[in-house]
């Protein structure tokens, strides 16, 4: 079953929860976190990305940069303040963009049901992110990036929620990206009712989120190290996320762009491509359907459809960034190994298909595709299989903001 607890969350005043609310650490370059951040002493970003106050030659995993973090964790609690809820609560976390709304909890989940697959992965870590993730979080004692979860609808709990959300909200912040963010503190006794009713889920997922995730079990286990009386109840046994029903979410597409045509000239790759897809042009830059890609080259869109059935392969081989993958870029461009291949390029379906078109017209990649979105079905067959998709599957939007709610342990 899942466990999804109430928990203190350490909150702004309403009044100081725009300036405080940030976009997450790993979305943004230092660079872009110092833009963010100029002029607003309040912003998370001071927290999450400290190296934006420190000299540009320090090393971003400097000691020097996990200690200016809990320094200015510390003053932004003195500052804005932030405060302790007295009880226990989950609180609702609801995000329009557009005319797209999700609404998920917020609440304390298991680092013992991570570490036993219920709560279930589709990524592989790397360590120097989980290091460098593990520093922040024991140096600040706190959550303050919430993990970003899933679940299969359970009808009983969206009625609580959309009962809850009929309520005054605790936040209500329009973000300078459009994006609308509410957070409502639920009632002691109705956090207790919707926690209970989780029990029925047998397994959450992780949607976006795999290294604060990790982090926060390689925390919990220094601290169970640290404390021999251990009791397993202790907050550092828990670590903050926001789960989602999976049918409120949308995963946009994570678009591909290469730097070269590695030893092949453009009319030679063409012709490769069409050994195993239907090349024709369109002017419809991205693919209509699962299996299909759109091409950039030459200032010019085509469409590629396999000749080959895709339903015939596996479940990790028949995503469409595995066909990709295993029949263009690594047979004809060389890129064998996405997650370290330095000519290769992952641009977010958030920028659409005219960075892509960018990229390319101004030479910095010979070669674009456009990717049809991975589905919330298929990462969660994939979890359930016990696989691991491919690097740069899914792209999540909108992004949970830093701040609304932290948990300290």
């Amino acid at each position: 079953m899942a466990v999804v607890l109430p928990f203190n969350g350490l909150v702004p005043p309403a009044d100081k929860a725009a300036k405080v609310a940030a976009v997450p650490y790993d979305v943004v370059s230092t660079e872009e976190a110092a833009k963010l951040a100029e002029g607003n002493m309040l912003s998370f970003l001071r927290v999450s990305r400290p190296e934006i106050e420190l000299d540009k030659s320090i090393d971003v995993h400097d000691d020097s940069v996990y200690a200016k973090a809990g320094e200015n964790f510390k003053r932004l609690c003195n500052e804005a303040p932030l405060t302790l809820d007295a009880e226990k609560h989950l609180y609702i976390y609801s995000q329009q963009m557009g005319k797209h709304l999700q609404i998920g909890i917020v609440g304390a989940v298991s680092v013992d049901e991570y570490d036993k697959n219920i709560i279930k992965k589709h990524e592989k870590t790397r360590k120097d992110k989980e290091d460098d993730r593990t520093r922040h979080v024991m140096t600040t004692r706190s959550h303050t990036g919430p993990a970003f979860l899933t679940y299969k609808d359970l009808p009983e709990i969206d009625a609580i929620v959309d009962s809850e959300v009929k309520k005054s909200p605790l936040f209500d912040v329009t973000a300078e990206d459009g994006i609308r963010h509410l957070v409502w503190r639920v009632d002691a006794a109705a956090s207790l009712t919707l926690s209970g009713l989780f029990e029925k889920i047998p397994y959450t997922y992780i949607a976006d989120g795999h290294h604060r995730s990790a982090a926060a079990s390689r925390a919990a286990a220094e601290c169970k190290k640290a404390n021999p009386a251990h009791t397993g109840k202790e907050d550092y046994n828990f670590f903050l996320a926001v789960i989602f029903p999976a049918s409120q979410l949308s995963i946009l597409p994570y678009n591909r762009c290469v730097h070269d045509f590695n030893s092949l000239g453009p009319c030679d790759f063409f012709e490769k491509i069409k050994e195993k897809f239907s090349v024709s042009e369109t002017s419809n830059p991205s693919p209509e359907k699962s299996g299909e890609f759109c091409m950039y080259i030459d200032k010019k869109w085509y469409l590629l459809k396999p000749r080959f059935d895709i339903k015939t392969l596996g479940v990790i081989e028949r995503l469409d960034v595995s066909v990709l993958q295993d029949n263009i870029l690594a047979p004809l461009l060389g890129i064998d190994d996405p997650r370290t291949s330095k000519r290769i390029d992952f641009i977010g379906g958030i920028r659409g298909t005219g960075e892509l078109e960018m990229l390319v017209n101004t030479g910095k990649g010979a070669v674009a595709f456009s990717m049809y979105p991975t589905t919330m079905q298929q990462l969660m067959d994939i979890a359930d299989a016990g696989e691991i998709m491919p690097p740069k599957s899914t792209w999540f939007e909108p992004k949970l903001r830093d701040g609304f709610v932290s948990h300290n342990f």
